[in-house]
């Protein structure tokens, strides 16, 4: 920081240093250092500045320490006022000349660092600096805009003041809302007026009585003051002792008598004579027969008394519960003395506030928690549709599920004791679900269900040879044939439930084991020649019964097979084929009427020579048939029934009864091994049962198999809960409690059944007391008068009669009449009853009578009379004068009234509601999931009202109503989405390899009142279910039939050889295991695959090479190239004769991609929809996929070719899914009605509730929107005691000053809608209600007054609150919260005194809930040249102040000239216009010179549709119009000629506009008829739509 400037060179210093010192606080230092430089900023030579002006390096400071954080800290002072920044900136800020918001300011405070002891400012602020920022000094802040004073509009001008003479009149408005931010002031209040009714006859009265306040309550000083009881004077001091004694015995024992010691004392007040000029005169100067009481019994004031509190009372908690409710502890204190009279009322008797327990050995609070009894089986049959449910068949159904289980509530600590001794058939004790505090488990969940898997067996396998039964045991003669199939899956259950396995044919020569011919080696000539008979040595090998090799010593036994005879043809022999295979045997079994057959061909290769040769054979010789499956048909198998229960072994020791309690809680726990047994029959197919020796022993099933026995399970319940509470009613109204307890766990395997009762009910004991607090009066004591020595000088005073004051003392009792503390009364019961009441001691004269008793009843409404009766008492039934029944009646007779009444309907119909104990769709006992009654037929309520002939609400019962109309309703039940049976799957898509099949369901019926909902369908109304599936591509096969004979074309007669042609038959037939079986279409075989059905050939001459046919090609080298080849061969079937040679024996072929040689690949198929089990509806299943072996031209092809090429399956083929459960919204039951929301009126409601328990979940049905239902309580008559209204101030025998003011309380009957007084009743009516006035049970029938006199000046009573007003904008709350307010006007009664009134007064106070108003302007209609114009407020209410004075519309457009002309008028343009029928004449200037009358030209016109001729009237649209509704036209004026006789300029101006109109037609005629030309067809026809609209809107005046 520069601090000296001396030729361009400048002292600097950098910044202090941290302070540095030994030891904490004052002491430490720092320093800084300080260079000179130049001003240009280069640091130059210290010399260079002045040495006597360099600063301090060095200086003293407070060496701060972490402790000092505990001694010293920010002290905040208060913000000053919000100033306006346009205040605080240099530059001139314009401030607005509006204010909308308000204005932005900013707002200063002080901010010190302390010593947190004494306040005392630290040494330095950097202390403080040191632990935490210094907090801010400044803070923006808005200034609100000044809000006038809002005052209402004026009441009407009250009557004069007099009757005669001069007197004022008076009118007075209130205040709405009160200047706020610097508005404006509040105006006056009241506006005077002068009125003078008439001249007063006689001389006017000047002069008032005028009586004063009554004094303070106080007893004669030379006596002591006088007890309640006192009697006459005692003047003997022992009898007066006596006396006193007995007195204060009395007292002690009198009810309530030590909370209250009344003394009756006197009260004065002052009566003067006032002038009118506010002057007190002479008493004498007031004229009056007799002056009022200046004296009245009163009771001497006591402020109430209390004593100290009491000790703060236990916690009402006494256990500790973290973040739990805390407790509530109270104190007391007693009334030691009662108010009375005038003194200070009682403060409050009990305190209470929030605590927690203290203390080490405070015990933690009981915790609650949840517990639920075992889940229910799962079911499947809750998830059905209406549709499923009523196919009928429901069992066996699997998969996805429901089940729920009982939710209640249980003490914490004894939960983890139920469910370890959950074996004892212990259980923790329910209680009321309200103390779980946390959000109950679920009662239902998904569960799931297994679905039996069925066997599924393979095809049967071939018949196997004869065979003994046993191979060890070959001394029996009988044997079988036996054919096996196999269980290609995991069934459920194991296999017990499958079918059988083994068939069996009985045989005769049964063996065990036997040679099989595997080959026979080449023909070999006899005698070791070339050609001509020979043999063929059969290759073989040992085998057992099921086709397995084995040692061949096995088949020692067994007929070897012989060598077989063959033929090497010669070169002149004829040729024969080899034998083809035999074919499939025709017949399974052979029997009277079918046997077995078989049949194998050969063909001829080449003709013999003809000489020399072996000759031919015939064509019957080229075939063989043989016989097979010659065994009888008679098939035997071992069948099984169903395996049975599984029972205790008696064999073992039973361990049931020890290991019950192990499998508590456990489905499948088992405790100990029993035994199961199944029936074993032996079969003959399609004849039944036949003797077991027909089937073979040794694959006879067993019959018997250990099992495990399940552990039994008793029924394990819970404790009975506690019994539920009574209510808390007094009287004989007969209640019930109850208590329940809940099964846990359900009986299984034979274990202990469960209880039948879980639930039980007694009658609530009728308390003997009921609780509840009444105050007791006791007998009024002995009338006090004023002392005599006081009221002595007072005319006509006698000392032992005339007005006074007794008591009588008040207790507290119980409801049953014992005696109770004075605190719960006044706690619990009513307002105390009055202490005193103003008495009467009769004097000799004054007639005495009892107080009027209570009419009687009427029997019955307009017949008879009702009456009540007084008697006289004492002396006064002997005076004559009071023995005067028409000054004193003793009785009084009213009529009966005659009521009449009306019902009628009231309100709404309520909500449909059904009946109790609604039914349950579906089979019977089955409960249906949410069972509660939904739809059908209910009743809705409406409300019935009773009125009296004064149309007084009364109750129903005397309309002879029950309080309701009620009428049939129907609720719709929901119908579920209802679709067809799946039709049947379709063929698959491909023949072979991989396709798909589908099946479908249609849409029978939409769903409809909250049904289940549809799956998503297609535009046909269908939903489709696709899977993959595999066609086998070896399923059908071409069948080619042995070649033909040949038949040769160019016949050489004498070689029978050449070209020659042979032909075959070729079937497609479908392929099983044994082979091909039955000829099928042609199209279901590849027509690729499909062998020549004829071939063309050069048929062998003799002594020719005979090849073999050709064999099979051999596999090409993969991958495909056109450098491979591949190769097939023939062998020699007759070697050539001399000199020949035969041609060659391979073929070779290049390999080419596609056409011979093929790559193949996997191809994978995408996963097919979930499929479930046919008797499951959701849950689990499973999705799968195919694998097709595909050709590298697109065909597919069978799996073994990508099988042999050993290629990567990788893929997994099938995938557990889910498909999610169709499960349906489930309510809770109706909770009970609710009590009527309004205890009385119209517009009672009972209210019941449901909640959702379960959500819907998939395609389940959804939730009902209806939640809640309500019907109409019975309406019951409001009754209320309200006050009448204040009488006027009256000063008992003066004109003015203090007095009292009366009023009644009645009894009012209302509808309970708000609207409406209500109407005055009995007071009998409200004999039940307490007695209360808007909730104040303090009643209050009269209050002192004060009358003025003539001449004074005063100020009214304090109006009531104005509604709670905001502080905001355009509805916007500025932040400055609500503020209400209330008013005192100045009220005058003569003119020259209103000098001497006092000032008008208002106060405010701040509120809650307040509303936003909204000011604006208003403007009447002009009247002549001005308009009312006012200020409303957005309620509707007109107000003074609120609007904005800038934005007042103008009330006054005076035009200047002044109007003056005859017919003229000033118009809102504040120009002079004239009146309907006249035009204006106007002056060279402008201004209007006369109005003339427009001569009529009638143009008649139909309704309201007539040309607007414009005048002056035109600009003042808001003027009234004369016309009539409804009439047929109008008479308009048009004046062509001015004064002068001359046309008007208009004229012209008309007649130019009419011709340059007549032009403009007769062009646009010209063109519309011209013909057009060719070329512009297109755009013409494009004008054709978008017509000319030609407008005139009528001015003549243009």
């Amino acid at each position: 920081m520069p601090v000296l400037y001396l030729l361009g060179v400048l002292c600097s210093e950098g910044p202090w240093g941290r302070c540095m010192g030994s030891e904490c606080g004052p002491g430490g230092s720092q320093s800084r250092a300080v260079w000179c430089a130049h001003s240009e900023g280069w640091t130059t030579l210290h010399t260079n500045c002045d040495q006597a002006e360099r600063p301090e390096n060095q200086q003293s400071c407070f060496h701060v320490c972490d402790w000092h954080k505990d001694l010293y800290d920010w002290q905040l002072g208060a913000w000053n006022q919000c100033v306006p920044v346009s205040m605080r900136s240099t530059g001139a800020l314009q401030r607005p000349a509006v204010c909308t918001r308000g204005e932005e300011g900013i707002q200063t405070r002080e901010v010190g660092c302390v010593q947190k002891a004494d306040g005392v400012p630290a040494e330095d602020a950097a202390i403080c600096e040191y632990f935490e920022p210094k907090p801010r000094l400044e803070q923006a802040c808005l200034i609100p805009c000044p809000r006038d004073c809002v005052v209402s509009q004026f009441t009407p001008w009250t009557s004069c003041s007099k009757t005669c003479g001069m007197g004022l009149q008076n009118r007075v408005r209130f205040v709405l809302a009160p200047p706020l931010f610097g508005g404006s002031a509040c105006p006056n209040l009241t506006e005077f007026q002068t009125c003078q009714p008439g001249p007063c006859v006689g001389p006017e009265s000047l002069y008032s009585l005028r009586v004063g306040s009554w004094g303070p309550c106080s007893v004669p000083l030379p006596h002591v003051a006088v007890p309640l009881r006192a009697k006459g004077r005692v003047k003997d001091p022992e009898t007066k002792e006596l006396i006193k004694n007995k007195r204060n015995r009395n007292r002690q024992n009198r009810q309530g008598g030590k909370f209250w010691d009344l003394q009756v004392g006197y009260q004065t007040r002052e009566v003067t004579c006032v002038h009118r000029s506010g002057n007190t005169d002479a008493l004498s100067l007031c004229s009056r027969e007799s002056l009022p009481v200046t004296y009245q019994a009163c009771v001497l004031a006591k402020d109430c008394e209390v004593s100290d509190w009491t000790d703060w009372s236990p916690c009402s908690k006494d256990c500790y519960e973290l973040n739990g409710p805390t407790g509530e502890r109270t104190r007391t204190r007693r009334v030691h003395q009662f108010p009375v009279g005038e003194g200070e009322e009682c403060p409050e008797l009990e305190e209470k506030e929030p605590c927690t327990p203290q203390g080490e050995g405070v015990p933690p609070c009981i915790a609650y928690n949840w517990k639920t009894t075992e889940w229910t089986e799962c079911r499947v049959d809750m998830l059905l549709s209406q549709q499923d449910r009523r196919r009928g068949n429901l069992t066996g159904l699997c998969g996805g599920g429901v089940q729920n289980h009982e939710v209640y509530c249980v003490q914490a600590n004894s939960a983890d004791h139920a469910s370890s001794s959950l074996n004892s058939k212990e259980a923790s004790r329910p209680v009321d679900g309200d103390l779980c505090l946390s959000p109950p488990p679920n009662t239902t969940q998904p569960c799931h269900i297994p679905c039996p898997v069925e066997c599924d067996v393979s095809s049967w396998g071939a018949w196997g040879p004869c065979t003994f039964e046993n191979c060890l045991d070959t001394a029996a003669k009988k044997g079988f044939k036996l054919r096996k199939r196999r269980i290609v899956n995991e069934p459920t259950g194991g296999t017990g439930s499958c079918p059988h396995l083994v068939e069996a044919i009985p045989c005769d020569e049964p063996s065990c084991y036997d040679w099989l011919l595997v080959k026979l080696d080449e023909c070999i000539p006899d005698n070791e020649r070339e050609c001509g008979p020979g043999t063929q040595i059969p290759q073989v090998q040992c085998v057992n019964g099921d086709g397995e090799y084995v040692d061949r010593q096995l088949c020692r036994d067994a007929i070897l097979p012989m060598p077989v005879i063959c033929e090497v043809p010669c070169p002149k022999d004829c040729v024969l084929s080899p034998w083809t295979t035999w074919s499939l045997c025709s017949h399974t079994c052979s029997g009277k009427n079918t046997e077995g057959r078989q049949m194998r061909a050969r063909s001829v290769l080449a003709y013999s020579a003809g000489e020399g040769g072996v000759q031919c054979p015939n064509s019957s010789a080229l075939q063989e048939v043989r016989s097979c499956n010659d065994h009888p048909c008679t098939v035997y198998h071992w069948q099984t029934g169903p395996w049975g229960q599984c029972i205790e072994d008696t064999s073992v020791p039973s361990a049931n009864s020890t290991g019950a309690r192990a499998g508590v809680g456990g489905g499948d726990s088992s405790c100990s091994v029993g035994m199961q047994t199944r029936k074993v029959i032996c079969v003959r197919v399609n004849v039944g049962q036949v003797p077991p020796k027909k089937c073979p022993e040794s694959i006879r099933p067993e019959t018997v198999r250990p099992c495990l026995l399940p552990c039994k399970r008793d029924c394990s319940v819970t404790p009975y809960s506690d019994w539920s509470a009574c209510p808390a009613i007094c009287g004989n109204t007969k209640r019930k409690q109850n208590r329940k307890r809940i099964i846990i766990q359900l009986p299984a395997n034979g274990g202990q059944d469960c209880p039948e009762v879980l639930a039980q009910e007694r009658d609530c004991e009728v308390p003997s007391v009921c609780l509840g607090y009444r105050w007791k009066t006791h007998k009024w004591r002995r009338c006090q008068l004023v002392p005599w020595s006081v009221r002595q000088d007072s005319p006509g005073a006698v000392e032992t009669c005339g007005p006074g004051l007794q008591a009588r003392a008040v207790s507290c009792r119980k409801q049953d009449g014992g005696q109770a503390d004075m605190g719960a009364c006044l706690k619990f019961a009513s307002s105390m009853p009055s202490l005193t009441q103003p008495c009467q001691l009769p004097c000799q004269d004054d007639c005495q009578l009892t107080t009027w008793s209570k009419f009687s009843s009427c029997t019955q409404d307009c017949v008879g009379v009702k009456t009540r009766k007084r008697m006289l008492v004492g002396k006064s039934k002997k005076q004559d004068q009071c023995k005067n029944t028409q000054v004193y009646p003793l009785s009084e007779i009213q009529y009966c009234p005659c009521n009449k009444y009306n019902a009628q309907p009231m309100g709404n119909w309520s909500d449909c509601i059904l009946p109790e104990g609604g039914r349950v769709e579906g089979q019977p006992g089955m409960k249906v999931q949410g069972d509660i009654k939904e739809c059908g037929q209910g009743y809705r309520y409406q409300a019935m009202v009773c009125y009296d002939q004064d149309n007084r609400l009364v109750e129903t019962s005397r309309c002879n109503s029950h309080g309701y109309i009620e009428e049939a309703c129907i609720i719709p039940c929901p119908s579920d989405c209802k679709l067809s049976e799946w039709s049947n799957w379709s063929r698959c898509s491909k023949s072979c390899g991989s396709g798909v099949k589908v099946r479908s369901k249609w849409l029978r019926e939409k769903p409809y009142n909250g049904g289940r909902p549809c799956p998503k369908l297609d535009h046909v109304n269908q939903v489709y279910e696709v899977v993959p599936c595999l066609s086998d591509c070896g399923q059908y096969v071409w069948v080619a039939e042995p070649w033909s004979v040949w038949k040769v074309s160019n016949v050489d007669l004498k070689e029978n050889c050449g070209e020659g042609v042979q032909t075959r038959k070729i079937r497609c037939m479908q392929n099983t295991i044994n082979g091909p079986s039955d000829p099928v279409e042609d199209y279901l075989c590849d027509p690729e695959e499909m062998p020549l059905g004829a071939r063309d050939r050069q048929l062998p001459c003799p002594e020719d090479c005979v090849l073999s046919d050709w064999g099979a090609w051999s596999s090409c080298s993969l991958p495909c190239n056109k450098i491979s080849t591949r190769d097939r061969t023939a062998y020699p079937v007759r070697q050539p004769g001399e000199g020949k040679l035969c041609p060659n024996t391979t073929e070779t072929e290049p390999c080419s991609l596609n056409s011979n040689c093929y790559h193949y690949s996997y191809n994978i198929t995408d996963w097919s929809t979930c499929q479930l089990s046919e008797r499951a509806v959701c849950g689990s299943g499973m999705k799968t996929r195919m694998l097709d072996c595909v050709r590298s031209d697109g065909k597919s092809v069978d799996l073994k070719f990508c099988e042999e090429l050993g290629l990567d399956r990788k893929w997994q083929m099938n995938a557990s899914c889910v498909v999610e459960c169709p499960i349906n919204c489930q309510l809770s039951d109706w909770s009970p009605w609710s009590e009527c929301t309004q205890t009385c009126g119209l517009a009672g409601k009972l209210w019941r509730r449901r909640t959702v328990l379960q959500v819907p979940q998939g395609d389940g049905r959804s939730c009902p929107p209806q939640r809640e239902q309500w019907k109409p309580c019975p309406v019951r008559p409001c009754y209320q005691w309200r006050y009448s209204s204040w009488s006027e101030c009256k000063s008992e025998g003066a004109r003015c000053g203090e007095g009292l003011r009366f009023r009644n309380v009645s009894c009012f009957v209302l509808d309970g809608s708000g609207q409406g007084e209500g109407s005055l009743v009995d007071d009998e009516l409200c004999g039940n209600l307490e007695p209360s006035v808007d909730g104040d049970k303090q009643i209050t029938l009269e209050e002192p007054c004060t009358s003025p006199c003539p001449g004074d000046c005063y100020l009214t009573d304090w109006t009531v609150w104005s509604p709670c007003q905001l502080s905001c904008v355009s509805g916007d709350d500025l932040g400055f919260g609500s503020v209400q307010v209330r008013s005192r006007a100045v009220l005058a009664q003569e003119p020259e005194n209103l000098l001497q009134c006092p000032e008008q007064e208002w106060e405010a106070r701040p509120c809650t809930e307040g509303q936003c108003y909204e000011y604006k302007w208003m403007t009447g209609a002009w009247r002549s040249s001005s308009r009312l114009v006012w200020c409303q407020r957005s309620d509707g209410l007109n107000v003074t102040g609120g609007c904005p004075m800038t934005a007042q519309p103008l009330a006054d457009r005076s035009c200047d000239p002044a109007c003056n002309k005859p017919r003229s008028f000033c118009t809102e343009a504040g120009v002079c216009g004239c009146d309907e029928g006249y035009t204006e004449v106007m002056t060279s200037d402008g201004l209007l010179d006369q109005c003339t009358v427009i001569p009529v030209l009638e143009i008649p016109t139909a309704g309201d549709n007539r040309a607007d001729v414009k005048t002056i009237r035109a600009v003042s649209p808001t003027q009234p119009s004369n016309s009539l509704p409804g009439r047929a036209g109008r008479t308009w004026f048009l004046q062509p000629f001015g004064p002068d006789g001359k046309l008007k300029t208009w004229v012209y101006g008309v007649a130019a506009g009419a011709f340059v109109l007549l032009v403009f037609i007769v062009s646009m005629t010209f063109l519309a008829c011209k013909k057009p030309k060719k070329p512009q067809r297109r755009q013409m026809y494009n004008n054709r739509l978008k017509p000319l609209t030609l407008a005139y809107d009528g001015d003549a005046d243009m």
